[in-house]
């Protein structure tokens, strides 16, 4: 089970951690990722974390701006979140698969979600 929490209503050009909690056990083969939806949108990848080796991808629409880690030790998961403009308003989705992929369907535990809302 993924638990995702942090998300909130800020203004544009604040900060944000969400956390991904992970009960059970990660494996290191395993990747964890974050994707997000915004209203009248499909989901989409922003980042993924290789959970063994600590590598990460970050969508081109992210890069520089959030930035995923992992503490292996507490199973969870982070996305750091500078910068926020209104287009970040979106439920973001924690999800874990067994290799790496930008692909939803690909992802096969997901968390139920946490809403992050960027104010202008």
């Amino acid at each position: 089970q993924l638990q995702a929490s942090g998300g909130g209503l800020v203004q544009a050009g604040d900060s944000l951690r969400l956390s991904c909690a992970a009960s059970g056990r990660t494996f290191s083969s395993h990747v964890m990722a974050w994707f997000r939806q915004a209203p009248g949108k499909e989901r989409e990848f922003v980042a993924a974390i290789r959970w063994g080796t600590g590598r990460t991808y970050h969508s081109d629409h992210v890069k520089g701006r959030l930035t995923i880690s992992r503490i292996g030790a507490e199973n969870t998961m982070y996305l750091q979140m500078n910068s926020l403009k209104p287009k970040d308003t979106a439920v973001y989705y924690c999800a874990r698969a067994n290799g790496y992929s930008q692909t939803e369907r690909e992802y096969y535990l997901w968390g139920q979600g946490t809403l992050v809302t960027v104010s202008s």
